[in-house]
């Protein structure tokens, strides 16, 4: 089976549909997106905004392998992702993955994979900034 992956780190901003794009889809049934967002309140408090951190000379090779490894599991044909660095807006896109498969419950199964892998794995911290002050999260991603 043919595999293509695709990988960005996201510096400024991500276009999610520009991303699906550069998925591979010959012989798939499905395409199965997640995009995350930031949110605009976290409790009582205003978010102003996320600000991620990263180890620039290993997170894509954390992003492709863990995609790598996805096409393994579950048996999809391609996938795209993309990751924000820097600061990050209330509404605006910080994480962006779509798997194309030939069926969808695999599709769906590699997403959500994906996603928990990249929190745990991907060398990302995230500071929060509120209106009541701003904190480290603990953890990766």
């Amino acid at each position: 089976m043919r595999r293509k992956i695709h990988i960005e780190e996201a510096l400024d901003a991500l276009d999610p549909d520009a991303l699906r794009n550069q998925l591979e889809t010959d012989g798939c049934g499905a395409i199965v997106s997640f995009l995350g967002i930031t949110r605009a309140t976290e409790g009582d408090a205003d978010v102003y905004a996320l600000e991620f951190d990263a180890w620039q000379e290993h997170l894509g090779e954390v992003l492709h392998d863990l995609a790598s490894q996805a096409c393994d599991l579950f048996g999809t044909t391609s996938v795209a992702m993309a990751h924000r660095t820097g600061s990050v807006g209330p509404g605006e896109s910080i994480v962006s993955i779509h798997v194309a498969s030939p069926h969808r419950k695999e599709a769906f199964q590699a997403c959500e994979w994906l996603i928990d892998e990249l929190k745990k794995q991907a060398p990302l911290w995230k500071r929060e900034v509120t209106s009541k002050g701003s904190n480290w999260k603990a953890g990766l991603g």
